[in-house]
């Protein structure tokens, strides 16, 4: 069993939005994936999706783009991003879901050795929030990640790999620690995958490790429209 990533897919089957305004990566960038998908993964592997899987605003509206997903090889896990209006109560979310597809929204889920969990987040900043309002939604999304990490070290086993998505990069763009990176350390988990990342101008590295722990970047277009291989 492998498990790979991407994320930021930006989903709109029956109603396609014309992407490639955002730059030539979003050019064709189904096929890209689609073909990557085809040629690495097979029905027991694992995909993480971290967040903006569709432009769909309600639940009605992203049947389609769950079917496309639920088409390909593999146990897709989802969590939910900044863009993914319909996605409401996580009950709601998991009777749409189409067989092999799951999602994570502060809890964690085991496929063999292999724990999964996740929470949005939301922006780090680079010194001082913007807002008291992003102050309160960061504070937050540290409750929920912790309630995901109580949740997974409730069912760890010894030789376990976990593994955690977020959204949101768990730190600012300088790779500086924070409360986050922090829980991270703090209960030992082997990797996190990230998203919410674009264009070709934004300071990223595919890759981090920060205290033992490592990061991984997963948003489509910088990743080249082709599936991560975490593990």
């Amino acid at each position: 069993m492998k498990v790979y990533a991407i994320s930021d897919l930006h989903l709109s089957i029956n109603n396609p939005k014309p992407m490639d305004i955002f730059g030539e990566v979003w050019n064709n960038y189904l096929e890209d994936i689609e073909a990557s998908w085809s040629k690495t993964v097979n029905d027991d592997d694992i995909v993480l999706i971290a967040g903006d899987i569709s432009w769909a605003m309600n639940l009605d509206g992203v049947v389609p783009d769950l079917e496309y997903l639920g088409g390909f090889k593999g146990k897709k896990v989802l969590l939910r991003g900044n863009h993914d209006y319909w996605w409401h109560s996580i009950s709601a979310v998991r009777k749409l879901l189409p067989e092999n597809m799951y999602a994570v929204q502060n809890d964690c889920i085991r496929f063999n050795n292999v724990l999964i969990g996740g929470s949005r987040l939301w922006t780090t900043p680079e010194k001082d929030f913007a807002t008291a309002e992003d102050k309160k939604i960061y504070d937050r999304e540290l409750i929920r990640i912790k309630l995901s990490l109580d949740s997974m070290k409730k069912i760890r086993k010894e030789g376990d790999v976990v593994i955690f998505m977020t959204h949101f990069p768990p730190f600012n763009s300088r790779l500086a620690k924070s409360p986050f990176t922090e829980l991270f350390t703090k209960y030992k988990v082997d990797c996190v995958v990230y998203g919410h990342l674009h264009g070709k101008g934004i300071r990223v590295v595919p890759t981090a490790e920060i205290d033992g722990v490592k990061y991984v970047l997963s948003s489509c277009d910088l990743v080249d429209n082709t599936l991560v291989e975490i593990l």
